[in-house]
């Protein structure tokens, strides 16, 4: 079974963590044929951690295991921290096909993705469609 593991860098405010939880379970929606389990993980400030998503994953069934680091660049927790924690891991579970995904923000599909975005852009007036969270909680 393959499993898909979103990254994050993990937060104090609970509610940064719960939006990439809730964007995990999203993905699981819009990929149940391909992945048979989506979750996500932390580098630190929030659970699970990395090594526990990753267990998380085997304990669920998983034999492949996809590694998306939701990060938009290429700084010590990319290139270092995330890897490292990752080869760790795949170390005590020989049996498990552990991959890294190429980290977010260096997708082809990045601009595209910011141009979309910044036309839902909003005056923070308060207004329904604002989802900016300084203007969700004022």
């Amino acid at each position: 079974m393959q499993a898909l593991l979103i990254v994050a860098h993990g937060s104090r405010r609970t509610q940064s963590n719960d939006e990439i939880r809730a964007l995990a379970a999203k993905v699981g929606e819009q990929s149940a044929e391909t992945y048979g389990y989506v979750s996500s993980a932390f580098l630190e400030l929030a659970e699970p951690s990395i090594p526990d998503g990753i267990q998380q994953c085997i304990d669920q069934g998983a034999t492949d295991i996809t590694i998306m680091p939701f990060f938009l660049s290429a700084g010590r927790h990319v290139v270092n921290d995330v890897p490292e924690l990752v080869q760790a891991k795949q170390g005590e579970n020989p049996q498990v096909r552990v991959r890294m995904a190429p980290y977010l923000g260096v997708s082809g599909l990045m601009p595209s993705l910011i141009l979309q975005a910044a036309e839902t852009a909003c005056d923070c007036q308060g207004g329904a469609n604002c989802t900016y969270p300084a203007c969700i909680t004022g």
